[in-house]
């Protein structure tokens, strides 16, 4: 390999630019029309530009990548994670116009790629599934006869694809119909395919993956353990490795598992095994992720490993070393452009300004500078700040300074819901008693945790009356121009209109949810703010708005 095409975007395609200037190779990005002056295309070593914004036109596009290839001369391919990484047909695709393919084959990619699939080598394999329900199309009532016979709460999951996106909770029997829907149009939006299945859902539960690499000469190795329990709506927000408060005797289980599914598989390259831990110690296989993930730096921290050479060592048909052996303590909290205290509705722009951490301890791995835009198209993910030390401790200790040093302005993040967390004892608990995370910790828990921190910015903000040329009850934001209708309905935020659910010459409630739009990746419902009747569909569903403008008018 010397020419190696990144078949994606932002802080990861950053991130494989700078191994493949580390390990002397060039570097080809492709950027869409958004990100034709991103900072991973002025960094790599040449950029090719794919028209069009929307992920289909753009970094989904399989034909549009291919051809960069072959304008490009390239003789290789590292697809990062999401978009294409985990596409069977996009590998395969890549290796028939014979380049490398800097992954596992096509053939492994379609067995684990597939939940369901991927459940069947793993109980081949000897690993503990949890109870679910794996037919060919799941409907109500094939549900209702699982829940009854197995109980609530259950989860619908996405049978391809990952990142959080196409599951649902259900925790009554009448919420059965409504959340498959849901799981099969945010699945279909996010990975092309709706197929859904049930699966029995463990309450307080913890998420624990281990990192994993496979050559392709049948030696698999497991590089570290991870904890990744803290997630919103089922997408990870902070991860750290090694995952605390585990025993020898279940790390091993953990190794013995893993490598047993890979194994079975006959795979090569980075891999993730993912699993459930109950409370009561026990452990169930969830999923095999068969690409890089999100979170492979705290695990590069502790090991001293770059993961991404490891990659391209292995598609050129290097042997791997054994294991290296685990140090200190690394945590990584992502940075999201998204109001964590709005129901981390997205905040795409432009950052006008960024401050960022430094010192011991320190990582940033970020696709933006300040001046750069965020755009509405794409994840929301910005960069993620890793920090590790010698313990656990330290390693907090160094997150709560860094957080104290972080400014981003121009859009909003979630940088004070981590410096809210690092005040919380049920994260921060230095025994595994203390410790009392689980996967639906922050889901249940942001009310109080913005609560707390608006509290603590009320207290330390000078009061109105301190404040010179503002009296006490003037108001400091006017009030907008009303509509051409009595009370019009507006985007929350820029994205796509994925669902109206209403139709004109309906009537609407306050509160009703009249649209449902897909933004950086998440499903955002619209709210009527007002009772009327629908005068007007302004917006057609499959188009793209900007944040404020008018959806449906109601008289």
């Amino acid at each position: 390999m010397k020419r190696i095409l990144i078949a994606n975007r932002g802080e990861i395609a950053l991130r494989i630019i700078r191994a493949c200037r580390d390990a002397g190779y060039h570097s080809i990005a492709i950027a869409s029309d958004a990100d034709r002056s991103a900072l991973p295309a002025r960094e790599a070593d040449e950029c090719h530009v794919l028209p069009g914004n929307s992920p289909r036109e753009t970094y989904l596009n399989q034909d549009a990548v291919l051809a960069i290839a072959a304008r490009a001369h390239a003789d290789a391919v590292h697809p990062g994670y999401g978009f294409l990484s985990e596409n069977e047909s996009f590998a395969a695709a890549v290796e028939a116009a014979g380049l490398t393919w800097i992954g596992p084959s096509p053939d492994s990619i379609a067995r684990l790629g597939d939940k369901v699939a991927a459940r069947d080598i793993a109980r081949g394999a000897g690993a503990p599934l949890l109870p679910s329900w794996e037919g060919a199309e799941i409907t109500a009532a094939k549900a209702l006869e699982f829940v009854r016979a197995n109980g609530l709460p259950v989860i619908i999951k996405a049978q391809n694809g990952g990142g959080g996106r196409g599951m649902r909770i259900v925790r009554a029997e009448d919420e059965i119909e409504a959340q498959i829907a849901a799981a099969q149009r945010e699945a279909g939006l996010a990975f092309g395919r709706s197929e859904c299945f049930i699966e029995r859902y463990i309450e307080n539960a913890r998420h624990i993956e281990t990192q994993c690499l496979a050559d392709t000469h049948g030696k698999i190795i497991v590089v570290s353990t991870r904890d990744c329990t803290l997630q919103r709506r089922h997408q990870k927000l902070v991860e750290e490795a090694p995952a605390p408060f585990l025993s020898a005797t279940q790390t091993a289980q953990l190794e013995q598992a893993s490598i047993a599914i890979l194994r079975s598989a006959g795979y090569r390259g980075a891999a993730t095994c993912e699993f459930l831990l109950t409370p009561e110690g026990d452990f169930y296989f969830l999923e095999v992720n068969t690409r890089i993930q999100v979170e492979h730096p705290v695990t590069e921290e502790v090991t001293g490993m770059d993961l991404i050479r490891a990659m391209f060592h292995i598609a050129e048909g290097g042997h791997l070393a054994d294991a290296p052996p685990v140090r200190g303590h690394a945590i990584e909290f992502r940075i999201n452009a998204e109001d964590p205290w709005a129901d981390f509705k997205p905040s795409p722009g432009r950052l006008t300004q960024m401050q960022l951490p430094m010192g011991p301890g320190i990582r940033l791995d970020f696709g933006y500078l300040a001046g750069d835009s965020v755009p509405p198209y794409y994840d929301s993910m910005m960069g993620k700040l890793i920090v590790s030390g010698s313990d656990r401790q330290q390693a907090l200790e160094r997150a709560r300074r860094a957080f104290a040093e972080f400014r981003v302005e121009g859009v909003t993040t979630i940088i004070p819901f981590h410096a809210a967390i690092l005040a919380r004892p049920e994260f921060t608990g230095t025994d595994q008693a203390d410790f009392t995370v689980h996967t639906r910790w922050i889901d249940t828990n942001i009310q109080r945790l913005a609560d707390e921190t608006r509290a603590a910015e009320a207290a330390r903000a000078p009061q109105v009356e301190d404040m010179p040329g503002l009296a006490a009850d003037e108001p400091s934001v006017r009030e907008a121009p009303r509509a051409q209708y009595r009370a019009g309905v507006k985007a929350p935020l820029s994205g796509m209109i994925i669902e109206l659910c209403v139709g004109e010459g309906d009537s609407v409630s306050e509160g009703d949810v009249v649209a449902i739009m897909e933004a950086m990746k998440m499903e955002q419902p619209v709210y009527a703010e007002a009772s009327g009747k629908v005068a007007a569909i302004i917006i057609a569903r499959g188009s793209f708005v900007e944040m404020d403008a008018d959806i449906m008018g109601l008289d």
